[in-house]
C-alpha cells in the first residue's frame, strides 16, 4: 500500500522532542523523508530545560524506525544563515523540499523583558525564517508544497498573564495568523498551501514541567478574562500525537484545496472561551 507521503521530504524545526518529534515522526510514517532541525541548547529566559543532542538523536532513530530517511542538524531559528545551511544538508541529501512544518517554539511564561525578545525572536521571526529559507526551493520545483506553522490557542483568543514573557507569546502566536493570511495568498499562484494549527496545553515537556505547571496553576487560580476557562471537552490536556494527525491531513492531497486556515486543535477551548 502507497503512503501518502512518499516520495515527498519534510522540513521540520523544533524536532528534538515534544511535538517536533510527534511530526516528524508521523510524516514520516506517512512516507515522508525528514530534514530535523532543532537548537538544543538552552535560552537563558527559559526557566525549564530545552531539548537536547540526545533528544534530537531519539528523533532520528524513531524517524528511521518508520523506514523513512532523515538528515538532522543543530541550528538556531533566530539565525537565518544557520538555518538555511541545516536546510542545504538536507536538500543535497534529498534533492527536494514539499511540506514545511514551523513547530520551533518557547514558553518563557514567567520571564521578564528578556523573555519577551527571546520568545519574539524564537516563536514569530524564527517561523519567518523558516519559510523565507525554504521558498525558494518550493517554488522552483514548480510542484507546489504545503506549509504549516505551529500556532496556539493563544493565537487566536487572550489567554495569559501580565508577565512579559507571557505577553510576548500571545503575540508572537497571534503573529504567526498573519503570515498565514499574506502567504498564503503570495504562495497560492505556486499552488503552495499555508496553514496554522492551534493548540491548547499539549503534555509535552514545553508544557508538562515544573517551571510552567506552576504558572497555569497560578493563572487558573487568579481567574480573570486572560486565564480562559480550560478546554470544552472533557479532557485536560492534549498528547502531541494528536496535533501531529492534523498536520498530517494538512500536508497531505485530503487537503488540497486548504488554504489559509487557522485550524484549532483545542478540545473546544478557544470556543468556549
Amino acid at each position: 500500500m502507497t503512503r501518502p507521503l512518499e516520495g515527498q521530504v519534510a522540513f521540520i524545526t523544533g524536532a528534538a522532542r515534544g511535538q517536533g518529534r510527534a511530526h516528524a515522526v508521523r510524516l514520516a510514517a506517512d512516507g515522508a523523508d525528514v530534514i530535523a532541525i532543532d537548537l538544543c541548547g538552552q535560552i537563558d529566559s527559559v526557566a525549564y530545560p530545552l531539548g537536547s543532542a540526545e533528544d534530537l538523536a531519539t528523533t532520528v532513530k524513531l524517524v528511521e524506525d518508520t523506514g523513512a530517511r532523515i538528515v538532522a542538524r543543530q541550528a538556531d531559528v533566530r539565525d537565518r544563515a544557520s538555518l538555511a545551511t541545516a536546510l542545504d544538508a538536507g536538500l543535497e541529501e534529498f534533492g527536494r523540499l514539499d511540506i514545511v512544518v514551523a513547530n520551533a517554539g518557547i514558553a518563557p511564561m514567567q520571564s521578564g523583558p528578556d523573555g519577551w525578545r527571546d520568545v519574539i525572536d524564537v516563536n514569530l521571526t524564527g517561523v519567518y525564517h523558516t519559510v523565507d529559507v525554504a521558498i525558494p526551493t518550493m517554488i522552483e520545483q514548480g510542484t507546489g508544497g504545503s506549509i504549516v506553522l505551529i500556532s496556539s490557542a493563544a493565537g487566536l483568543a487572550g489567554f495569559g498573564t501580565a508577565d512579559a514573557g507571557s505577553i510576548g507569546y500571545a503575540a508572537a502566536k497571534h503573529g504567526l495568523v498573519g503570515l498565514v493570511r499574506l502567504y498564503a495568498n503570495l504562495l497560492a499562484p505556486h499552488n503552495i498551501r499555508v496553514n496554522s494549527v492551534h493548540p491548547s496545553g499539549v503534555n509535552t515537556p514545553m508544557v508538562n514541567n515544573e517551571v510552567n505547571r506552576k504558572w497555569l496553576a497560578e493563572m487558573f487560580a487568579e481567574g480573570g478574562a486572560a486565564a480562559g476557562g480550560g478546554n470544552a471537552l472533557p479532557v485536560q490536556i492534549l498528547q502531541a500525537d494528536d496535533i501531529a494527525n492534523a498536520v498530517a491531513w494538512l500536508v497531505s492531497d485530503q487537503a488540497r484545496y486548504i488554504t489559509g486556515v487557522t485550524l484549532p486543535v483545542d478540545a473546544g477551548c478557544v470556543n468556549k472561551r
